[in-house]
């Protein structure tokens, strides 16, 4: 066992983390007992309302594969606001690591990230999370598709596959609303020119001034067809809004070798039902009246009950919380039960009985 390791645990009775990371951050700026926090070291305009921001973590932080995300954490006004973020760089020896973030409007965190986080700031990061990766035993080509803030994720992937020697196609195809929203579109061209296999295709949906090559238009099967005549063989990662992903799921998910997706942002659940719901919150001993038609953490936040949250898509189980009893939907997959769970996530749930929740 790792010395320093052995010596945490002998001591860890004695320590209060809170204290200790208190005072260790007198000395060094991400010094922690237990939590993943990473110091900002560069900040570059990426587009239009885009900033690249590297970070270095400190020992706590586990490593990450390209197409994983982080969950960060900083204070917005005193208030600790957690978003999920796709980590766009690749593993390297520097152990840094970068996130690149698209200012939204009205976002609490996305402006502090975007305008006021700054080189020698702390922000707390969590690990790694994510499946839609490289698989170690994949020799085949790559059909990648982005939307806006999709780029983000498949952006450290096609960084992983252009360093390695390829020997299969790789195609990205990446649409934005114009010409100075595209991330990365310097690097996307010279990875295209230097590598005879990388292929990658920007497509305009609202440029005002377009010129006489560009490609324009939403997704079309057409579009697709005619970049890639052999469609059959590629295996398909698509990122993007949950419209967009739909869109191409619809077009390509029977004709090509694979599809995997990931949505940025969540699927808009067609409610009808209406009314309320009793949640008992046991922790807080608190009881409050939600509504149907909306997912538990939005209802729960609507109410002044801020939980834990990253993703807010299901995947990174940061708002997960036991549910002791109660009626609950899946607003993703339809799925129903009526059983009590150690980790029901509560960004993806609704009521559909009074529920008592562990929070």
């Amino acid at each position: 066992m790792n010395a320093s390791i052995a010596l945490r645990n002998i001591i860890k009775p004695l320590v209060s983390p809170a204290v200790f990371d208190f005072w260790a951050s007198k000395l060094v700026a991400n010094a922690s007992w237990q939590t993943p926090l990473a110091t900002v070291v560069e900040r570059r305009v990426e587009a239009r309302d885009s900033v690249t921001l590297v970070l270095r973590p400190n020992g706590h932080f586990q490593g990450f594969s390209p197409g994983q995300h982080i969950n960060v954490t900083v204070d917005v006004a005193g208030v600790r606001q957690t978003r999920s973020y796709s980590l766009t760089g690749v593993p390297n020896k520097s152990r840094l690591l970068s996130i690149t973030v698209k200012r939204i409007a009205g976002g609490k965190m996305s402006a502090e990230l975007c305008q006021r986080l700054r080189v020698g700031d702390v922000v707390e990061i969590g690990q790694a999370y994510g499946e839609m990766t490289i698989p170690a035993d994949y020799q085949g080509n790559w059909l990648l598709l982005a939307a806006g803030s999709g780029i983000t994720p498949l952006m450290s992937i096609v960084r992983a596959l252009t360093q390695q020697d390829l020997h299969h196609s790789v195609t990205l195809v990446y649409w934005g609303r114009t010409r100075a929203d595209f991330c990365f579109f310097q690097e996307l061209r010279a990875l295209s020119a230097s590598q005879p296999r990388f292929h990658v295709q920007f497509v305009l949906t609202r440029e005002p001034e377009p010129l006489p090559d560009d490609v324009q238009g939403r997704p079309s099967l057409a579009l697709l067809e005619s970049l890639l005549p052999d469609m059959a063989t590629q295996r398909t990662y698509a990122c993007g809004s949950a419209g967009f992903v739909e869109t191409v799921r619809d077009l390509l998910s029977d004709r090509v070798e694979s599809f995997s997706s990931e949505a940025f942002t969540p699927l808009t659940i067609p409610f009808t039902d209406a009314g309320t719901v009793s949640v008992r919150l046991t922790k807080s001993q608190r009881t409050l009246e939600l509504p149907v038609g909306k997912t538990i953490l939005q209802g729960l936040e609507e109410a002044g009950v801020m939980p834990a949250s990253g993703c807010r898509r299901g995947i990174c189980n940061t708002c997960a919380c036991g549910k002791g009893s109660g009626v609950t939907e899946n607003v993703l997959s339809g799925d129903v039960s009526a059983e009590p769970a150690s980790a029901l996530r509560i960004c993806i749930s609704a009521a559909r009985s009074d529920i008592a929740l562990d929070l």
